[in-house]
């Protein structure tokens, strides 16, 4: 569903992304962590059609992300780790322009479901630029489902949200995965990666140091018989001297 083949990313002098490799399936959730400036979010945005690779070929549901970025964009959604929404705008608004933008099929009920889902009824007539910090991240998570999208990439996506909120958000990307999708969540949160994804990808310095499930993890960085949390292995495998792939 996602591939990503030989992506590499500079801005003038400075390599933000080099060589990178990997593929998310239908059904699998993909954990992308790394410390600051790995290269995460510019992957991320490279794959959603709002940054052009400098060399390599990304595609999304067989959809060439530097070709057909039209194409792209109907199939992938992306919530970005501070939603640009239209402050203006009611929450019910937002709904109605971004099913008018994809022509999204029976929108009325789908939209009243996900209001309800994320707790953002009452919010109905309230304009974006009246809500909060978590509620702003809700409704772009609505907008993102809203269209059905065959992959979700989500950016640092528990960022203001309150603990049911995280349960919500938890429980539907697991239930979006199984309908299909292929999911991407980039965040700083180990425990939140470990206990959601099926596979992990880990940056550093913009480049690939692990792709593979949690536990073909603990078997590169630790061996079989030795139990490790993600945050632990997470530290081993930035080091700078480490060099597995």
């Amino acid at each position: 569903m996602i591939r990503v083949e030989d992506f590499h990313k500079a801005y003038d002098d400075t390599v933000a992304v080099a060589g990178l490799s990997f593929e998310v399936t239908a059904g699998q959730i993909l954990g992308l962590v790394g410390p600051n400036g790995a290269g995460k979010t510019t992957t991320m945005r490279t794959l959603s059609c709002l940054l052009t690779a400098s060399k390599g070929t990304l595609t999304v549901d067989g959809c060439d992300v530097s070709k057909q970025p039209i194409e792209v964009k109907h199939r992938l959604a992306y919530v970005a780790d501070d939603p640009q929404l239209f402050n203006d705008l009611t929450v019910d608004e937002h709904l109605a322009f971004v099913a008018s933008a994809y022509s999204v099929d029976h929108a009325d009920e789908k939209a009243r479901l996900l209001l309800k889902d994320f707790e953002l009824t009452q919010k109905r007539h309230t304009p974006a630029g009246d809500l909060s910090r978590g509620m702003r991240q809700k409704l772009a998570i609505c907008c993102a489902y809203l269209r059905d999208p065959r992959a979700i990439l989500f950016d640092e996506p528990l960022t203001g949200l309150d603990p049911h909120g995280i349960h919500k958000l938890k429980e539907s990307i697991r239930e979006r995965a199984a309908s299909g999708a292929a999911v991407i969540v980039s965040s700083h949160l180990l425990a939140m990666v470990e206990d959601l994804c099926t596979h992990v990808l880990i940056l550093a310095s913009g480049r690939q140091r692990f792709c593979g499930t949690i536990d073909e993890l603990r078997t590169t960085f630790v061996g079989e018989d030795e139990e490790l949390t993600l945050e632990r292995i997470f530290f081993m495998a930035t080091q700078p001297e480490t060099s597995a792939t």
